[in-house]
C-alpha cells in the first residue's frame, strides 16, 4: 500500500441495516452522540436514519478530516454529502504516540480492531480527544442544508458501522492511516526499549539527604520510572511437599494470587503514562462488586460458589451479574441491581428521549415502571441508569438478564435487547 493509499481509504456500500442498530461498540455508539447532540433538526436525523436503514449510502471514502459518499434521498436524487472532522496537529499526534508506545497493550487493542476505553481516557489525559464532541462533526451537502441534513444523516451513521468493524477509521479521520500510524508506534517503541547508558560513579553513589540540605546543592533528577513487564508476574507455587493445613482451599489461594498479580500489572500500566496525576482515583468497589469481578476471571465453579455467597447472589443471580460486569463494569452491575425511579425531571427527559428514537409509528409499545419501560410482551425491557444511558435486558428464565452495552440511544438498545431475544429463540 503507498503512502497516498494509507490516507485514503473507500468501503463499499453496506446492506440494508433494517433490525439492527447502528453501533455496536461504545466508540461507534460516542460517534453517534456527537451527531445527535450537535445537529438541531431531529426530523433530519430521523430521515437520515431511514435513508441508512434502507441501504442508501453509497460506498463510503473516508480521508484526513473527511468522510464523503453520494447518498440516494426518498425521490431518487443523489446529492454528493461530506461530514468533517478536524484532524489533530503534530503536537497532539506527537502526545498520542508517546502515550500509545509506552503501553503495549493499547498498541495490542488497535491490531484487534478494539478501542478500550482506557486508551482514550489515556490520550485524552494527554491532552488529545479523539473521540468528536458536540459541533465537532461540520455537515457539507450539495443540497444546499444549513445543517445536518437527511444525507449527512444517513451518511453519519452508515459511518458508525464502519467505525464497529476497525476503530481505525476514526484514526485515519483524525489525520494517520494505519500503516504510518502503526509504523511510528514501532519507532517509538523502539527507542524506549533501548538500554541508557551507564552513569559515572558519583552519580551512581547519589548524594546523602543531610549534605543536600545543608548545602543546599541541586539533586540529580530523578531515575525514569519503571518498565511495564509484558505480563504480570507469576504468584508463588504452592505445589509444595508439605500439606496445606485442613481446610485451606489451593485452587482458591491460587486464584486469588494470579488475580493479584494481574491487577497489579494494570495499575502500573495505568500509572505510567504522562498525566495520570491528573486523573480522579476510581471509586473504591464494594465487597459486592470485587466479587462479581473476580467471578468473572474464574471458571471453576466451586470458586463461583464461595464468590457468589460472599456477594450474597444465588447461583443464577451471580451468572447475570457477571454478564452486566462484562457489559459494563460497575455501572453495569448497579444498573442490574438498582431499582430506582427518575425525578420528575429526568423523567420527562427519559420520555423526550424515547419519543425521538424512533421515526413515527416505529416505537413499540413500553410499559413504564420506576425507570425501566418494558416491552408488550414482557420480553424485553429498557433500564435507564443515573447517567442517562440506556441498558438493554430481556427475560430469561423468568428473570431479567442483560442483554448488551449501554447506548445513548434507545432505539438501539432496545434493538440489541430484542435481537438477543431472536438468538435465544
Amino acid at each position: 500500500m503507498s503512502h497516498m493509499e494509507d490516507d485514503m481509504r473507500t468501503f463499499a456500500a453496506l446492506p440494508p441495516a433494517r433490525g439492527r442498530a447502528f453501533a455496536q461498540t461504545w466508540w461507534g455508539q460516542a460517534w453517534l452522540k456527537a451527531l445527535e447532540d450537535t445537529a438541531l433538526d431531529t426530523a433530519q436525523l430521523k430521515a437520515g436514519r431511514r435513508l441508512a436503514r434502507a441501504g442508501a449510502v453509497g460506498a463510503v471514502s473516508v480521508l484526513p478530516g473527511r468522510i464523503t459518499a453520494v447518498v440516494e434521498d426518498r425521490g431518487g436524487a443523489t446529492h454528493r454529502s461530506d461530514v468533517l472532522l478536524q484532524c489533530l496537529d503534530e503536537d497532539e499526534w506527537d502526545a498520542f504516540l508517546t502515550m500509545a508506545a509506552a503501553r503495549a497493550g493499547h498498541i495490542a487493542a488497535l491490531l484487534d480492531r478494539d478501542m478500550p476505553p482506557h486508551l482514550v481516557e489515556d490520550a485524552s489525559a494527554s491532552g488529545v480527544e479523539l473521540l468528536p464532541g458536540i459541533g465537532d462533526l461540520e455537515p457539507r451537502c450539495d443540497c444546499d442544508a444549513w445543517d445536518h441534513c437527511a444525507h449527512t444523516s444517513a451518511l453519519s451513521y452508515q459511518l458508525a458501522r464502519l467505525l464497529d468493524q476497525d476503530p481505525f477509521v476514526l484514526l485515519l479521520l483524525r489525520g494517520r492511516g494505519e500503516r504510518a500510524l502503526l509504523d511510528e508506534l514501532q519507532v517509538r517503541s523502539t527507542v524506549r526499549a533501548e538500554p541508557e547508558a551507564p552513569r559515572g560513579d558519583r552519580e551512581a553513589e547519589g548524594v546523602d539527604a543531610a549534605e543536600a540540605y545543608a548545602s543546599a546543592i541541586v539533586l540529580p533528577p530523578l531515575p525514569g520510572p519503571p518498565p511495564l513487564p509484558d505480563e504480570p508476574g507469576l504468584p508463588p507455587s504452592l505445589d509444595t511437599e508439605t500439606p496445606p493445613p485442613a481446610g485451606t482451599d489451593v485452587d482458591a489461594l491460587g486464584f486469588l494470587g494470579a488475580q493479584a498479580a494481574a491487577e497489579a500489572h494494570r495499575l502500573l500500566a495505568d500509572a505510567l503514562p504522562p498525566g495520570h496525576e491528573q486523573r480522579a482515583a476510581p471509586p473504591e468497589m464494594t465487597v459486592r462488586q470485587d466479587a462479581v469481578r473476580l467471578a468473572s476471571a474464574s471458571p471453576v465453579q466451586h470458586i463461583r460458589a464461595r464468590l457468589a455467597e460472599v456477594g450474597g447472589r444465588d447461583r443464577e443471580g451471580l451468572t447475570l451479574a457477571v454478564r452486566a460486569w462484562e457489559y459494563g463494569g460497575a455501572a453495569a452491575l448497579d444498573v442490574l441491581d438498582e431499582e430506582w425511579a427518575p425525578d420528575a425531571e429526568g423523567l420527562a427527559r427519559a420520555r423526550a428521549v424515547l419519543d425521538a428514537a424512533w421515526d413515527d409509528g416505529e416505537r413499540p409499545a413500553l410499559k413504564a415502571a420506576r425507570g425501566r419501560w418494558s416491552t408488550a410482551d414482557g420480553q424485553a425491557q429498557l433500564r435507564l441508569g443515573r447517567d442517562g444511558r440506556w441498558w438493554p435486558y430481556r427475560k430469561q428464565s423468568g428473570r431479567w438478564a442483560p442483554a448488551g452495552p449501554a447506548a445513548s440511544d434507545p432505539a438501539s438498545a432496545l434493538a440489541g435487547a430484542l435481537g438477543s431475544a431472536d438468538e435465544d429463540g
